[in-house]
């Protein structure tokens, strides 16, 4: 974890005051104490948290967002929405993805800190987001959209009712008379295909079976591996529920020209009303609008407790769902 003035100041045996002095090149340090608060730094490879001396002196119009993948239709509306906002408080959008890349997140956000954002909107892709606090600490806002930060880091997070929603997708195949019903999620260390797995399988109850579940990438040939599998049981799935957009694709094309079966699939998708796919709808402009408008809330001095406001989905039949086993 990147070194604090506290540890600094811990380190050198004297009081922070002292070293936000001696960092920002304040008169009033003797200068052997001075000398020791700089070996202190370079014994521990303190840098000047640039965020902080912004924000005491002015904010830069910026803030950055951190997104999975801008090519996903899902992110892009997110990312829309976001950048519309920060143009009406008059602020410019710096924006990277992470390409499902824990370390890739935190490059760019401390890349985004580095260039003096006023705050950091970011869809994680790790787990581990310790290396934001001396960022949050420095007073730098920070929201979390889609997906949970890690433990320890309690901060504004929008989320959409993932498990609702495939709770929702589930309970429609089974009152069109689907039993066996197949679910394709992403990895499930990814938060939103845990929480759409956990929504289907408490849905599903005792009809949960654990065969006709596949959590991998939305890659064709292992969609297609898995529905092969799934389809040659004895008896195979009459319906699939597919956890995201692109899965819902992929499946799509891996069982074109079969007969059925039933498919539902979570997150819309462009020209999903022209192909009659039935699918849970989540607003990713309304995700991206809510996260930078309790940004900029912070940004006007809010400092209540963090919020976690999950936004509702919903099922928008069009045909592709309800057909019979």
């Amino acid at each position: 974890m990147r070194p604090t003035m506290k540890d600094v100041a811990s380190a050198a045996g004297v009081a922070l005051k002292t070293v936000s002095r001696v960092v920002n090149g304040e008169p009033g340090v003797h200068p052997a104490t001075a000398d020791r608060v700089r070996a202190a730094i370079d014994r521990l490879g303190y840098s000047r948290n640039e965020s902080a001396r912004v924000l005491r002196r002015g904010r830069t119009a910026t803030i950055g967002l951190v997104i999975e993948d801008v090519a996903d239709p899902f992110y892009a509306g997110l990312s829309r929405a976001v950048e519309s906002v920060a143009a009406a408080h008059g602020c410019l959008l710096l924006s990277g993805s992470s390409s499902e890349d824990a370390e890739r997140e935190r490059e760019l956000v401390l890349t985004f800190c580095a260039r003096r954002v006023d705050g950091l909107i970011v869809v994680p892709a790790g787990e581990d987001h310790s290396y934001l606090r001396p960022e949050l600490d420095a007073g730098t806002p920070a929201v979390f959209v889609d997906r949970p930060p890690g433990p320890g880091i309690d901060v504004d997070t929008v989320l959409a009712d993932n498990a609702g929603g495939a709770a929702l997708a589930t309970r429609h195949l089974v009152a069109h008379g689907h039993s066996r019903i197949a679910f394709l999620g992403d990895e499930p260390s990814i938060f939103t295909a845990a929480r759409r797995l956990h929504g289907f399988r408490t849905a599903l109850g005792h009809l949960y079976d654990e065969r006709l579940v596949c959590m991998r990438s939305p890659a064709l040939d292992t969609v297609r591996a898995a529905l092969d599998r799934m389809l040659a049981l004895d008896r195979p799935p009459t319906a699939v529920f597919t956890g995201n957009g692109r899965l819902t694709v992929t499946a799509l094309r891996a069982l074109a020209g079969r007969r059925g079966p039933a498919v539902v699939g979570f997150d819309d998708f462009e020209l999903s009303d022209l192909l009659g796919v039935t699918v849970v709808a989540q607003d990713p402009a309304r995700m991206g609008r809510v996260a930078a408008e309790l940004l900029f809330r912070r940004l006007s001095g809010d400092t209540g407790p963090a919020e976690h406001p999950v936004l509702p989905v919903g099922l928008v039949p069009r045909g592709s769902g309800e057909l019979p086993p």
